[in-house]
């Protein structure tokens, strides 16, 4: 069955849900790989690997989500919780622009003192100051979220998004879109998987493009996992919408949740099924900033044909115990390693040209900046300007008025 199964993917055809659970369960860790490099060499038959400069900035770890998974959130109140400043947010879009980025990776937590003005104002202001540069922002959960503040339709929050400077909508939140696995997960109640799947229907509707993502390892299944890629193989045959798709396990340090992390060998499993299903998809990212540089170089022979972001920045991968750093030149490396050609791309997946590093001196980075320096409590003036919504926010602001 694993050789008649082979033969069909080799041909061409499509595998359904039970034929994709025997080939992840039974087949070969080899014959994986292999299926999957020649499906990822019929899509991209140049030796081209591509990668995005870019950054990923946490505007916030304040949340009401509390996702047992999750070791970056703080609750509202907390006294190591932030809200970066517009300031801080162009500071490091200078710092991105100067290493050839052109684009920022904006996303955070819910936090219910953050109205939709507050994003709108935000990514104006970007806008204005750096026109060209683009804004990947806002996880489906976080668009939910605003429009639960907002009292208004999701497709309306996109609409004001997108006026206000939004390009594009990163796949964060989609874990695994299983409603019994996102209840175990505590993340059900920010955003079910239809509701997942909904803001994604509607912002490609509305003329965005997104990534799409799949965090496995906690209670999810096998079954589970084929479940999530079938799902977004249908969305994608409905909108054609997504750009990539992206899959990662579990980081159980100093989290609720605690666990187990997969191992590698699941990591490359799990991706070459997901090239071998996701046969709508384009673009399959390495995720090395959970799996390691070298992990991430073999991912090119298991169906990724990209290798992600260089990053500059990260904090809620950081904050689960993994902290691997890969600069441009670095990605480089491992790409021509691999036997590849590296090129720079924008999100849409259009090649920029070649790296950075080979047309002038770029500043080595050895490891990842933070949202900010550890001890720094300080508070954005402009947050003052929007309506404090939690009780917290209200009496700290009720404190720090003159008597």
């Amino acid at each position: 069955m694993i050789d008649a199964l082979a033969g069909k993917v080799l041909a061409g055809g499509r595998l359904n849900a039970d034929e994709a659970l025997l080939l992840y369960r039974e087949a070969p860790l080899h014959l994986l790989g292999q299926l999957a490099h020649t499906v990822r060499q019929r899509r991209h038959p140049e030796p081209i690997v591509t990668y995005i400069i870019d950054r990923n900035v946490n505007y916030t770890n304040v949340c009401v989500a509390k996702c047992n998974f999750c070791a970056f959130y703080r609750e509202v109140g907390a006294a190591d919780g932030y809200v970066l400043g517009f300031e801080e947010i162009f500071r490091k879009i200078d710092e991105t622009l100067a290493v050839g980025g052109e684009q920022l990776l904006l996303q955070g937590g819910h936090n219910p003192d953050l109205p939709l003005a507050w994003y709108e104002d935000l990514f104006r202001a970007v806008k204005a100051r750096y026109p060209s540069f683009k804004l990947h922002a806002l996880s489906p959960p976080e668009v939910l979220h605003i429009s639960r503040l907002s009292k208004l339709p999701v497709p309306v929050v996109i609409e004001r998004l997108i006026a206000a400077g939004l390009d594009s909508i990163p796949g964060g939140g989609a874990e695994i879109l299983v409603d019994r696995v996102r209840e175990h997960l505590h993340c059900h109640t920010k955003a079910t998987a239809d509701e997942w799947i909904g803001v994604m229907r509607d912002a490609h509707l509305a003329g965005l493009r997104t990534t799409a993502t799949m965090m496995y390892g906690t209670v999810d299944t096998l079954e589970d996992r084929i479940t999530h890629m079938m799902r977004l193989r249908d969305l994608q045959d409905e909108t054609g919408g997504f750009t990539a798709f992206i899959t990662w396990s579990f980081q159980p340090e100093h989290t609720e949740r605690g666990g187990m992390e997969a191992t590698g060998v699941e990591y490359l499993r799990t991706l070459a099924v997901a090239r071998l299903v996701l046969d709508n998809f384009d673009n399959l990212q390495a995720s090395w900033v959970t799996q390691g540089g070298k992990v991430g170089q073999l991912s090119l022979a298991f169906g990724a044909n990209d290798m992600g972001s260089v990053m500059i920045e990260e904090n809620v991968v950081r904050a689960a115990g993994a902290s691997y750093c890969m600069d441009e030149l670095e990605i480089v490396l491992n790409v021509e390693g691999a036997g590849f050609v590296p090129k720079r791309r924008n999100m849409h997946y259009e090649v920029l040209g070649d790296p950075i590093v080979r047309e002038r001196d770029v500043p080595r980075m050895l490891t990842l900046a933070t949202a900010r320096a550890e001890g720094d409590d300080s508070r954005p003036e402009e947050l003052s300007q929007y309506e404090a919504r939690s009780r917290q926010e209200k009496e700290r602001r009720a404190a720090s008025r003159p008597s």
